[in-house]
């Protein structure tokens, strides 16, 4: 690789300088937009002083991901516009120099940007959504504990799940993510041809690590003749493991939750579920799932989009070439939009509709570089 020249340096400096001022400006609106739309209910909930800044700081991370090709967009099209008006580039051009080594240093740092994504999108947000989930339920627990019983602390109701490679049923009246148990639980064993074989009922149930797997408490065992239905047996206890119940409770309560609202690890444990059973409800969570993965190669994107409108010719305003841009940018958005609805619907394949708007995007950049040339 050739070493770094005077340009380069030039280059380089005044790029990172605009990128890091735009993301400390991003990062404030977004501390702004957390404590408008958090602020209030974290107050109501207890929270104070400390409490508070930490929930912000662990928000923070979680929209990095997505902001970045916005900043990348801006600072590309701010550097690039203010040294084509300075015939900067046109003197480098004129020396012989052509655009992709010009460009080479933004082109770098946009694929270390890229790698810089996947890493947020694989660590740092899923970190970031689910802790700071935990937080603001912490935070309802403790108020909730003022007025309500301890089973009723964080209770999420009505919670359905079939496991369909155990041939299992779950049927949970209430489950407490305060006290991480289930009440009044119904679990149902079914045939290969999913006729009822057994059932445990019981009042209480919690997954234990200790005995690697479900224990229930003051219910029922049942068998039942797969053929008629009939009831073979009624076995009660006080309390019973069962080693082979190997569900996990979290993704159980994750069955129904926004796309929008889960990190990339649980819309992949919710991806994985759903496609062993084929069912159209996971189809959601595959879109936002492979749209998070798609969005790698985002900040390499939006500087394809952004150059050849930043350094155009000279007879040209370049307002009007960055307004150009940025439309293109919007564009890509609603494109993505639109793919992800149409594979909502089941028109297209989710994985396709992730990348679909990326392929279209990075057609129109290469024919609007053959055109700069």
């Amino acid at each position: 690789m050739a070493p770094l020249n005077t340009f380069d340096r030039h280059l380089l400096r005044e790029w990172l300088a605009i990128l890091g001022l735009m993301l400390v400006l991003m990062c404030g609106l977004l501390l702004v937009q957390v404590m408008y739309d958090d602020f209030r209910d974290l107050r109501e909930a207890g929270a104070r002083g400390f409490d508070l800044w930490r929930y912000v700081l662990v928000a923070i991370p979680g929209f990095l991901a997505v902001t970045l090709p916005i900043v990348l967009l801006l600072s590309t099209l701010f550097v690039l516009g203010k040294l084509h008006k300075a015939n900067e580039l046109t003197a480098m051009r004129a020396a012989g120099v052509g655009f992709g080594r010009l460009l080479a240093p933004i082109w770098i740092g946009g694929a270390l940007c890229c790698g810089l994504s996947w890493w947020l999108n694989a660590t740092v947000v899923p970190w970031s959504v689910e802790e700071t989930r935990l937080t603001k339920e912490a935070f309802q627990f403790r108020k909730q504990a003022l007025s309500l019983p301890e089973d009723r602390i964080g209770a999420v109701f009505s919670v359905g799940f079939d496991n369909p490679d155990a041939r299992r049923m779950w049927f949970i009246d209430r489950y407490s993510k305060f006290t991480n148990r289930a009440y009044g639980v119904s679990v149902t064993e079914l045939d290969v041809r999913r006729r009822e074989t057994n059932r445990v009922v019981a009042t209480q149930a919690w997954y234990d690590g200790a005995k690697n797997g479900w224990v229930f408490k003051d219910g029922r065992e049942m068998t039942f003749k797969p053929e008629t239905g009939e009831n073979m047996s009624s076995d009660p206890f006080a309390e019973r493991a069962y080693p082979r119940f190997q569900e996990n409770p979290r993704l159980m309560l994750l069955i129904d939750r926004r796309p929008i609202d889960l990190s990339l690890t649980e819309l992949g444990q919710l991806v994985d579920y759903y496609s062993h059973e084929n069912n159209p409800k996971g189809v959601p969570y595959a879109v936002r799932f492979y749209g998070l993965i798609a969005d790698i190669l985002g900040p390499l994107i939006v500087i394809a989009i952004a150059i050849p409108f930043a350094v155009s010719g000279v007879r040209v305003n370049p307002a009007v070439g960055v307004s150009k841009s940025i439309g293109l940018f919007f564009l890509y958005l609603v494109l993505k939009n639109l793919a992800e609805s149409l594979a909502t619907k089941g028109v297209i394949d989710p994985g396709l509709a992730a990348w679909l708007p990326d392929i279209g995007m990075t057609c129109l950049a290469v024919a609007l570089f053959v055109r700069l040339r």
